[in-house]
């Protein structure tokens, strides 16, 4: 046998004598116990640009590795851009909970399923003051630690274009024109067949007067 064996079979000897073999035995042997950690995983759309005056739906969507419980609970929050204190601004716990004061009072609705895992909530009424920062944290206990979802909104007097929508319209032009095209040519090929049938007609009558018109002695 080793030394470093006899050595290791000495120390946890001695540390069964005070009741502590077991986890002095491991600690010895390098032997660490492995615990799946619960964590949630929370998801939203990270920048949101929505119109001055319009209704916008904050999607916020999570995953979990513990089944539902009815201790699940959800928080948005707000940080304005001046980057001062958090803002509540919805709460869910068996049942949604609006404001009862600050800027979102009268201005959200629960939009959420939580059987779909969906914690949606919807802001009306959008104002340039609602710039900023809103958080969307979930809990479902055990599993209560993870991420943290965060939308950054930009409310705007008119929807600016992007290269997306200049894509869109570039392509729907283009469309446009080749059924104009297509439809054009379609038209001459029609008139001129048309045109076609006329003339060969107008010879065959030709032809047939002549074969009737009898012959002067």
């Amino acid at each position: 046998m080793k030394l470093c064996d006899i050595f290791c079979a000495c120390q946890i000897e001695a540390s069964a004598a005070r009741g502590l073999a077991f986890p002095a035995a491991l600690h010895l042997l390098g032997v660490t116990s492995l615990w799946p950690v619960a964590a949630i995983e929370v998801y939203t759309s990270k920048e949101v640009d929505a119109v001055n005056g319009t209704n916008l739906r904050l999607k916020c969507t999570f995953s979990s590795s513990s089944p539902i419980s009815p201790l699940l609970s959800v928080t948005w929050n707000f940080q304005p851009e001046d980057l001062s204190s958090h803002e509540p601004v919805f709460y869910y716990l068996k049942e949604p909970y609006m404001p009862s004061a600050g800027r979102f009072k009268g201005r959200v609705t629960w939009d959420g399923n939580i059987e779909r895992y969906d914690v949606s909530i919807i802001i009306w009424n959008l104002q340039p003051t609602d710039n900023g920062t809103f958080t969307c944290q979930v809990k479902n206990p055990r599993d209560i630690d993870g991420t943290i979802g965060e939308v950054r909104l930009r409310v705007v007097q008119k929807v600016n274009f992007s290269e997306i929508h200049f894509l869109a319209i570039a392509i729907g032009s283009a469309c446009g024109l080749m059924i104009i095209v297509v439809t054009v040519v379609i038209i001459c090929r029609h008139h001129r067949k048309k045109q076609q049938e006329r003339t060969i007609e107008e010879k065959l009558k030709n032809i047939e007067e002549k074969e009737i018109t009898p012959l002067e002695d």
